[in-house]
């Protein structure tokens, strides 16, 4: 992925102008220059604050980190690489750092498997996927940055050792680069293979990312029958107007039943293909068919293929990677969150910047229509001491305190059922128009409503000058009933606005209300709060940093400011054990 390039919310975009220039980079706006932060890129940390440091998420020692890259499992052991700058804590100095784990939750890092050294990635080591090729033999592709004007190639990276049970050195033949962009190719903007998939007539297939004509967002494919040499398809297996640039593009195989993952490349699955959007900084996904003779992969009616897609995640989370596990017979999501300060400076006075957060198994939902998301199994090891409540009633503008656990680095998951669904607030139908997380900007969790708000006060002050409520609300639209839940950082901190974004993420929620009941599982960790809503139907990351709810003095509270009562019929909340992550 290039974090060079411009990219911003539209939010980012507004604080630019108003600002004139004050504020020319943040995490969210790097600009290709990199004049007004170059001097932070090779300032290494001396001393690394602690303070909204995750316990349970993975990240490095120190220094800044972004997409996670290869994620695989080979001979017993999980792979992660993923892009770190080894001399400071803002964007640059890019190598493949490497790490290794049995569990997904506890890791070992290694030296950095990859990093620029040769003609063909001199400028710059960009993301990338592994392949494992016949004979159990891993390779990793990778984007090579080759000049000053970010010409970009594809290369390829072999294990110098195979007996070695954790890959430790890694060898880029003098071969590379495998590919080359033609002259109907954006040379900057071609970047990130996939894993790569053997058709039925043997040859394999990738795709990378790219952008055609300012706006149409590309797939490119390309093929290859030896893994050496590769040959661009006439057509790309997909591509969409009006999205802007494709980065770290993914694409795979997903059963129509059950929750077991596919490594097949099969007309009988249904497939899944994610871009990242350098532009709005998000992710959508659109579900479809793959034609696997005319190599074209088609969208289902109704899978909105444009910026207002479906997405892994609806806050926080980019340059997404999946792998298949062979040892659980699952597909697992990797996701990368970035820092929610604006200025540079911040990160670079705290020390580190960046976290990858806690990979999830995904499938398909039984209706077709969209992805379901869960926190891997092996999270709940380090699960420790839990409390439970059970039918709590919550009237308007009650909460009720979830105590015995610490609330700043907590597993909760707690169903919410009501009686009722007479109070809902009408839908305006001006808001179809509009993203979820500008409705939540509209309907706070202090204002209040029939059915919902509630959920839960994450992160909080005992008298919530600082909290993150993550939460449900239910609107009657013409015909049917619309849940959105909110994961809303606008008190998150009492530290000033202009140094912090403070969103109100949010995502409708395609649930069916006939039983009354809404399920919430979040995962609070310091600083960052990842939740799931309706089983993982919806899920949303918000990257948050109190003043106050901090440690030992954060709490955590289930409220409700809706005129209907809601009760909580089961909550059953952890406190969280640290990660074991050798440096």
């Amino acid at each position: 992925m290039d974090y060079s390039s411009e990219k911003t919310s539209r939010w980012a975009l507004l604080v630019i102008l108003v600002c004139f220039f004050v504020v020319l980079l943040s995490n969210n706006v790097v600009f290709a220059s990199h004049k007004v932060f170059i001097h932070l890129q090779s300032q290494n940390a001396v001393n690394v604050q602690t303070v909204h440091r995750t316990g349970y998420h993975f990240q490095p020692e120190k220094h800044w980190i972004n997409d996670p890259n290869a994620p695989m499992y080979f001979n017993g052991v999980h792979h992660l690489f993923y892009q770190y700058n080894p001399n400071g804590s803002v964007w640059g100095n890019i190598v493949w750092a490497h790490s290794v784990s049995k569990d997904l939750v506890n890791w070992i890092n290694l030296e950095p498997a990859i990093y620029p050294s040769k003609p063909f990635d001199q400028f710059g080591t960009w993301s990338g996927s592994a392949t494992i090729l016949p004979g159990n033999k891993p390779v990793i592709l990778y984007t090579g940055i080759v000049d000053a004007n970010q010409t970009q190639v594809q290369n390829y990276a072999v294990p110098a050792n195979l007996s070695d049970p954790y890959l430790r050195e890694w060898i880029k033949p003098d071969n590379n680069p495998l590919i080359v962009a033609d002259g109907s190719i954006n040379k900057t903007k071609f970047r990130d293979p996939t894993t790569a998939w053997m058709g039925k007539d043997g040859h394999w297939r990738i795709v990378m990312g790219s952008l055609r004509k300012h706006s149409r967002g590309l797939a490119i494919m390309y093929r290859s029958k030896d893994f050496m040499k590769w040959v661009k398809a006439k057509h790309p297996l997909h591509s969409t107007n009006g999205t802007g640039n494709w980065e770290c593009p993914d694409f795979f195989p997903v059963a129509l039943k059950g929750s077991n993952g596919v490594d097949e490349y099969g007309e009988e699955y249904k497939y899944v293909l994610k871009n990242s959007m350098d532009v709005t900084r998000f992710e959508y996904y659109t579900i479809g068919k793959y034609d696997t003779k005319k190599d074209r992969y088609v969208p289902d009616v109704g899978s909105i293929d444009s910026w207002k897609g479906l997405r892994f995640d609806y806050g926080n989370f980019y340059a997404s990677k999946t792998f298949y596990d062979p040892s659980k017979n699952r597909r697992v999501i990797w996701g990368w969150s970035n820092e929610s300060d604006i200025f540079p400076e911040d990160d670079n006075a705290k020390g580190w910047a960046g976290i990858q957060l806690i990979p999830r198994k995904v499938w398909l939902d039984p209706s077709g229509k969209q992805l379901v998301q869960w926190p891997v199994e092996e999270l709940e090891t380090l699960r420790t001491q839990k409390v439970q409540l059970s039918n709590k009633k919550l009237n308007n503008g009650e909460k009720v305190e979830v105590t015995g656990i610490t609330p700043a680095q907590a597993d909760v998951e707690v169903t919410f059922s009501f009686t009722s669904l007479d109070k809902a607030e009408s839908f305006d139908p001006s808001w179809s128009d509009m993203y979820a997380q500008d409705v939540c900007g509209l309907k706070g969790a202090d204002v209040q409503g029939g059915v919902g708000p509630f959920g839960l006060a994450t992160l909080a002050t005992e008298n919530l000058e600082e909290n993150t409520p993550v939460f449900f609300r239910i609107f009657k639209a013409q015909q049917n009933y619309k849940v959105l839940l909110c994961s809303d950082a606008k008190r998150s901190t009492l530290k000033f606005n202009e140094t912090m974004y403070k969103v109100s993420f949010a995502g409708f929620v395609d649930v069916d209300l006939a039983d009354k009941k809404l399920s919430l599982r979040s995962l609070i960790d310091n600083s960052v709060i990842e939740s799931f809503g309706a089983g993982g139907k919806t899920c949303i990351t918000s990257r948050v940093y109190p003043t106050l709810a901090i440690n030992e003095k954060a709490h955590l509270f289930a409220f409700n400011n809706g005129t209907e009562p809601i009760t909580i019929e089961t909550l059953d909340a952890w406190s969280m054990g640290k990660a074991k992550i050798q440096y």
